[in-house]
């Protein structure tokens, strides 16, 4: 069984038991999370898709961790203009363990 929801302005496929990282979410790590706004839910042959969002499609999850991704390095420069900017970024991220997929 899976199920694909919005989380963030980005759409992940699951299954329960997965360990997924979302976009920063509040919450505590042992903290329970519903998302509401669930696509598909495909359990063998029968599939069942929203238009655009499943009703009563609830996938269920657990925070386990928040925190920071890798930094990245943005450089912008100009040749012969004497421009060079330098910055980073790190992404935040909730990391969550899917524990639920119902419809």
């Amino acid at each position: 069984m899976f199920a694909v929801f919005e989380s963030g302005g980005k759409q992940h496929r699951v299954s329960e038991g997965d360990v997924v990282r979302l976009e920063t979410l509040g919450g505590e790590p042992g903290d329970d999370i519903v998302f509401d706004r669930v696509m598909v839910v495909a359990d063998g042959d029968d599939v069942e898709v929203g238009a655009p969002f499943v009703k009563d499609g609830k996938v269920k999850g657990e925070v386990l961790s928040q925190g920071r991704g890798r930094k990245i390095r943005v450089v912008k420069f100009k040749r012969r203009k004497n421009y060079l900017r330098r910055a980073g970024h790190r992404q935040g991220y909730t990391e969550v363990r899917i524990t639920a997929i119902s419809h």
